[in-house]
């Protein structure tokens, strides 16, 4: 397949490379995991394959063979053919199809998974796209115009046209509400501090990228003058303090080692949510226990397997 048209940021990405934050690598990897495993799913993928991930507008793709495809996250309009085609669906391409997507009407990443996978060269186990480093996916770039892409064998079991169950399909809001753990190092903060993070709304920053999302909104004052810390570990989903008093949250391309205390983790379910939220949307904090945030992972794998229960 030929691309035919970039997008504002579209990369190859699988579910991240892991196991390397020691050593200064991210995860990388696809930012909204539900609907890269959807995708995957939809496709007859195993859910390791690397799929594309279009960012705000989309891309455009020319087949020179017939192929099975899912396209799932974020509505960009997709035409098969000029023809719509509906979102969080399967279906065939043609040979000589032409797929094209345009700007996001609601969510802001769309993944496209084709039957067997994207094949680049894995880098550390993963094909994900770490542009930063240049490594991974399409030359460790994001994809421009009349880059060739290739498909795999990373296909899993037969599967047919169809489309997910609306109650699978989440909604894509202007508010998002994300499930907090609090710490390690939230008692670096007041109790007013803590109680102002969860009661405000804060709106995500223009800068907003696949490394974190700065927000806009009150200050988390410290119970000294500044929240830095001696440079520690940073994971998936850390909220940050920064010298501002804003709040931070890590992504997929973060940086593994920071300065600044940690007030909370958002629990991993919910950075799915996240990811489809774009710079002026609002962001609110619900604090959760850990019982909770096991809760929510079980009964995401649990719809992984009902979907692919369906799928056979």
């Amino acid at each position: 397949m030929t691309t035919l048209q970039q997008g504002y940021f579209t990369t190859i990405q699988d579910e991240g490379r892991w196991g390397y934050q020691a050593y200064g690598m991210p995860i990388a990897g696809a930012m909204d995991r539900y609907a890269y495993r959807i995708a995957n799913i939809l496709a007859g993928n195993q859910e390791t394959a690397a799929v594309i991930e279009m960012t705000d507008s989309g891309a455009a793709f020319k087949f020179d063979q017939e192929q099975f495809v899912a396209v799932c996250g974020a509505d960009m309009q997709g035409k098969l053919n000029g023809k719509l085609i509906s979102n969080w669906s399967s279906f065939f391409v043609p040979k000589q199809g032409e797929l094209r997507f345009d700007a996001a009407i609601s969510g802001c990443r769309t993944y496209l998974a084709i039957r067997g996978g994207i094949e680049v060269p894995p880098v550390l186990g993963s094909r994900s796209t770490y542009t930063r480093a240049k490594i991974g996916g399409y030359e460790g770039r994001a994809l421009r115009q009349g880059d060739v892409l290739y498909v795999g064998q990373d296909s899993a079991a037969p599967t047919g046209p169809r489309r997910l169950q609306s109650q699978y399909m989440p909604q894509y809001t202007p508010e998002v509400n994300l499930r907090v753990l609090l710490g390690p190092q939230d008692n670096m903060f007041t109790g007013n501090a803590i109680q102002t993070f969860f009661n405000s709304a804060y709106t995500i920053a223009g800068q907003a990228d696949r490394a974190g999302y700065p927000l806009k909104g009150p200050k988390i004052l410290p119970l000294g003058k500044e929240a830095d810390i001696v440079s520690d570990a940073v994971g998936l989903g850390a909220i940050q303090i920064a010298s501002n008093g804003r709040p931070f949250i890590v992504t997929a391309d973060h940086h593994t080692t920071r300065g600044f205390a940690k007030i909370g983790y958002v629990i991993r379910v919910d950075l799915s949510k996240l990811a489809q939220a774009k710079p002026g949307d609002k962001i609110r904090f619900t604090a959760v226990a850990e019982q909770d945030a096991i809760k929510a992972l079980q009964y995401e794998q649990q719809t992984y397997n009902m979907i692919a229960a369906h799928s056979k």
